[in-house]
Parts: structure tokens; sequence; C-alpha cells
């Protein structure tokens, strides 16, 4: 995903869902830790509920994927990607819900992760 972002793109509060697919994902010191491989909208509401993404491996290969709450995301416009205050050693500490990446997420799935994401480190 090689995509030049003008000034008038940077300046518009709006994006594709297919602009943010392959986007990095740094940490809080601005290692890249992953990538976005997509977003999960909820029907009604139109909101993000959160974005499956990809960590670790090589070209694809023996990569992790874990679902991150879209609210812990906040895109950085000098890193041109998505930055999180979650480290990649928590990350992989995450629960996971469908080894197969092919089952979305309950209501209670979603809040299990959100309480993860929020809890301190033990």
């Amino acid at each position: 995903m090689a995509t030049i972002e003008t000034s008038s793109a940077l300046s518009h509060p709006l994006i594709e869902s297919d602009h943010i697919e392959g986007t990095a994902v740094f940490d809080v010191n601005g290692k890249r830790i992953g990538t976005i491989k997509r977003l999960v909208i909820e029907k009604v509401s139109g909101h993000v509920a959160y974005a499956v993404t990809t960590f670790g491996g090589f070209l694809g290969v023996g990569s992790e994927v874990h679902t991150i709450p879209w609210e812990q995301l906040h895109y950085d416009t000098a890193l041109h990607g998505y930055q999180t205050g979650i480290t990649e050693e928590r990350l992989r500490m995450a629960p996971e819900f469908s080894l197969s990446d092919t089952t979305l997420l309950s209501g209670h799935e979603r809040q299990q992760l959100r309480e993860f994401y929020t809890e301190p480190m033990p």
C-alpha cells in the first residue's frame, strides 16, 4: 500500500477503509510493531469497533493476528500510521478469540478486549 498523501488528504477528516488496511501500527516509542489487516464496523451505527492487526513474522509467514479496540489507535501524521499505547509484549498476551481469523467478535468478547487493554499490566 503505497499512498502519497497530499496536504489536502492530510487535512481531510475522512479516509476510505482501503487506505487504512496495510497502514503501520507503532508503539509509543515510534517502533513499528505491526499493520492493520482490516477494520470491523458496526452495521447500524457505522462506528469502527476494532482493528484486526498482524504482528511479527516475515512477509506474512509466522505473523500473529490480534484485535485492538479502535479507540486504542490514534493516527500520527508524523509517522503516517497509527500509534498505540499498547506494547508489543502486551499485545502478545492479549486474548485470542479466533485462531482462524474468520469469526467476528461477540459483544462479550469485545468487552473482554476493552477490559484487557485498559487494566494495568501485572
